[in-house]
C-alpha cells in the first residue's frame, strides 16, 4: 500500500484565513529544565488542512464529534480542474464523473491552487464551486468534499453559499489540501480524521490518500 500526504504542516508562519490569528508555539517544558520537551500550541479550529463541520455554519447542526468515525474515511474520486481558466467550477466541469460520484464517498477537487501556498495569491481568485454545482453535488451521498484552496467560498463572501449547501447534508468540507496532483489512481481511499474534542465546529486533519 502507498500513502500520499495531502496535509500542510502547521507552523507559526503558515498562511491562515484572512482575519484569523496565526498559530503560536511556546516551549512549556525543556529537557534542560524539566527533563522532557513539551510545547504549548494555540491555534484556531480551522487552521491549516482542516475540516468544517455542519455546525460551522448551521445552528443546531452536527459537530465533528457527533459524526460517526467512518464519516472520515472512504473511497474517493478526484476531479482535475487545474487547467481551467474560469475561476468558477460549474456543473459541466463535473458532469463527466457522475457515475464515479455515485460509487464513491468523497470528492477531491484538484484546482492546482496549492502551488500558491505561502504567497499572497493564495487568498484571491482561487477556483470555487458555483451554487448550481454545489447543489448538483448534493444529490450524491458524499461524506465529504475537499479542495486544495483556502475555502470553497470566495474570501469576500458574507453568506458562504457553497458551505451552506454542502453542510446542510452533513457533507463535511476539507480545505487547504495539497499534493492532489500526486494521486495516480482513481478511486483511492481518503482518510481525514479530525482531532476529537467536544463541540468541534472544525478541526485540523491529517489528510492522506491510500492506494
Amino acid at each position: 500500500m502507498k500513502i500520499i500526504d495531502l496535509t500542510h504542516a502547521i507552523s507559526a508562519h503558515m498562511p491562515v484565513y484572512p482575519g484569523t490569528e496565526p498559530p503560536v508555539f511556546t516551549t512549556g517544558c525543556s529537557i534542560e529544565d524539566n527533563g522532557f520537551l513539551e510545547k504549548k500550541m494555540t491555534f484556531y479550529s480551522h487552521t491549516g488542512t482542516h475540516m468544517d463541520a455542519p455546525a460551522h455554519m448551521l445552528k443546531e447542526s452536527k459537530t465533528l464529534d457527533q459524526l460517526s468515525l467512518d464519516h472520515f474515511y472512504g473511497k474517493a474520486a478526484l476531479v482535475d480542474v487545474s487547467a481551467n481558466r474560469n475561476p468558477i467550477i460549474d456543473i459541466e466541469d463535473l458532469a463527466f464523473c457522475e457515475e464515479m460520484l455515485r460509487q464513491n464517498e468523497f470528492l477531491l477537487i484538484h484546482t492546482g491552487w496549492s502551488r500558491h501556498w505561502g504567497a499572497d495569491a493564495y487568498f484571491s481568485r482561487y477556483p470555487v464551486l458555483s451554487m448550481e454545482a454545489a447543489e448538483w453535488l448534493s444529490q450524491f451521498n458524499l461524506k465529504g468534499i475537499g479542495v486544495d484552496a483556502i475555502s470553497v467560498d470566495e474570501t469576500n463572501s458574507k453568506s458562504f453559499p457553497v458551505h451552506n449547501i454542502l453542510l446542510k447534508n452533513d457533507t463535511v468540507i476539507i480545505e487547504n489540501l495539497k499534493n492532489l496532483n500526486l494521486i495516480p489512481v482513481i478511486p483511492f481511499i481518503f482518510s481525514c480524521f479530525p482531532l476529537k474534542f467536544e463541540e468541534a465546529d472544525g478541526s485540523p486533519v491529517r489528510a492522506v490518500a491510500l492506494y
